[in-house]
């Protein structure tokens, strides 16, 4: 009996043959147009959100702080990330919208580049809902981030891409990650 082949494994574009981490050399690549757009979620307290909403939270604007934040995250992101090139970056754009449960982060990069700017708005929705959780915490300690997640990407090597629907967040996951 002849033994099953498995696949060979993935070739990960970040490692070199000795397994190590390395930047990828993205040199001969053509720099074409590329946009990325990423969301997280945070869940909140009613007490929280009441406090958002109507802008009586401890810190502030929360969406305003949050929005700022996040572009100035997408602009730092290779600063953040050891292995992301920076990007120079024609527009970064983050929303941030109050929910019934929480509030819903979504961040847009676009660039003119030899790589794309995935990581930038990954980056930019992670800190935007950081920044929302600072913002409220005084209000509400058990707040959730999650899922923070790549919603599309345009351009590059391999094209668009855009997330299954099927798999779109559920705002009221709160409950099922308090612990």
């Amino acid at each position: 009996m002849t033994p099953a082949r498995s696949a060979p494994p993935p070739v990960l574009s970040h490692v070199d043959r000795r397994g190590r981490a390395r930047m990828v050399d993205v040199g001969a690549k053509p720099a074409t147009r590329r946009e990325a757009v990423a969301e997280a979620f945070v869940s909140v307290s009613a007490e929280a959100l009441a406090a958002a909403r109507s802008g009586d939270a401890p810190k502030g604007s929360v969406l305003d702080t949050a929005r700022l934040a996040g572009i100035g995250a997408a602009k730092a992101c290779s600063a953040l990330i050891p292995l992301c090139h920076p990007l120079p970056l024609d527009h970064a754009d983050v929303e941030a919208r109050l929910e019934d449960e929480g509030v819903r982060i979504t961040a847009r990069a676009r660039c003119e580049a030899r790589t794309g700017p995935d990581m930038e708005a990954l980056t930019a929705a992670s800190v935007a809902a950081l920044t929302v959780y600072d913002m409220l915490k005084a209000v509400d300690r058990s707040m959730v981030i999650g899922p923070v997640r790549l919603l599309a990407k345009r351009g590059g090597k391999t094209g668009d891409w855009t997330a299954p629907e099927a798999e779109a967040p559920v705002a009221g996951q709160r409950d099922a990650h308090v612990g």
